[in-house]
C-alpha cells in the first residue's frame, strides 16, 4: 500500500494530472491559429531607431528614341600625367668658339716642341731621306704618316708617296710646312697638338688674300678650287706635342 502512495506521487497522481491536462487542452483549442504570413516581426522601440540621412527619390527611367531604355554614355579614358609626358628640356646651345688664333711668333712654342721642328728642318734640308728616320720615332710613339697601317719601312713609304720617287718633294713640302703659321688644338688635354700649317684648321672661304697667297706656295690653284668642293684643307700637315713628340705627317682631312 506504501509503494502504490509513492507512485503516485512521483508521477503527479491520477486525479491532478488529469484535470490539468484537460484545463490545457481547452485553452489550446479556444486560441486562433496564425498563418505564416500573418506573423509579423517586434517592433523596435523609438529609443532604439537610428535616423539616418534621407536617400534621394530615384530618377524615372527615361526612353530612349526607339522606345527602349537609352544607352549609356560612352566610358572615358583619362590617361593620367607621367613624368614622361613632361616637356622635354631644351638642348644647351653650343658657343661659338671663336677665331682661330693662329700662331707665327715660335718663342710660343714650348722648348720640346720647338726643338723637334729645328731637328725635322735640319734633317729634311741635308737631302736625304734616311735623316729623318731617328725623328720619326717607333712602337707606340712613331709617326703617324698613313690613316691605316702601313706595310713598309717608314722611310721607303716616305719615298713611294714622293713625287720625284727618291723622297725629296716630300723633304720639301716638310720645310715649306714648318716655315708656315701653326695652330694649336686640344688645348691642355692630352692629345694637345701644334699643327703646321694653319690652313687645316680655317675655313677655306674665309681665307685673307695674304693668306691665300700662303697657301698658293704650298698647292696650286686647281689644288684650292678641289678642297673648296671637298670642304676643307686636305694636303700634308705636320704634328708636334708640347713634349717634342713628332705626332704625325700625312695628308688628308
Amino acid at each position: 500500500m506504501a509503494d502504490k502512495r509513492k507512485r503516485r506521487i512521483a508521477t503527479g497522481g491520477p486525479g491532478v494530472g488529469s484535470a490539468a491536462m484537460a484545463a490545457l487542452l481547452m485553452i489550446t483549442l479556444a486560441t486562433p491559429a496564425l498563418a505564416l504570413s500573418e506573423l509579423k516581426p517586434a517592433q523596435p522601440q523609438a529609443s532604439e531607431v537610428q535616423q539616418g540621412p534621407s536617400l534621394p527619390p530615384l530618377d524615372e527611367p527615361t526612353v530612349g528614341p526607339d522606345g527602349g531604355l537609352p544607352l549609356p554614355d560612352p566610358i572615358i579614358r583619362e590617361t593620367p600625367q607621367t613624368q614622361s609626358e613632361e616637356p622635354a628640356p631644351e638642348p644647351p646651345v653650343v658657343e661659338d668658339e671663336g677665331p682661330v688664333d693662329i700662331i707665327t711668333d715660335l718663342a710660343l712654342l714650348p722648348e720640346p716642341a720647338r726643338r723637334m721642328r729645328e731637328l725635322i728642318l735640319a734633317a729634311a734640308a741635308t737631302g736625304e731621306p734616311e735623316k729623318l728616320r731617328a725623328l720619326l720615332g717607333t712602337g707606340p710613339n712613331a709617326t703617324q704618316l698613313a690613316f691605316g697601317d702601313i706595310e713598309t719601312d717608314p722611310v721607303a713609304y716616305l719615298r713611294s708617296v714622293s713625287g720625284d720617287g727618291e723622297g725629296l718633294e716630300i723633304l720639301a713640302i716638310i720645310i715649306d710646312l714648318l716655315n708656315t703659321g701653326f695652330v694649336r688644338i686640344d688645348a691642355g688635354e692630352p692629345g694637345e697638338t701644334y699643327v703646321w700649317p694653319y690652313f687645316a684648321a680655317l675655313p677655306l672661304d674665309g681665307l685673307t688674300a695674304p693668306q691665300r697667297v700662303e697657301l698658293l706656295r704650298l698647292v696650286t690653284a686647281g689644288d684650292v678650287e678641289d678642297m673648296k668642293a671637298y670642304g676643307a684643307y686636305n694636303f700634308y700637315r705636320v704634328g708636334i706635342s708640347p713634349d717634342g713628340e713628332w705626332r704625325f705627317f700625312m695628308a688628308g682631312d
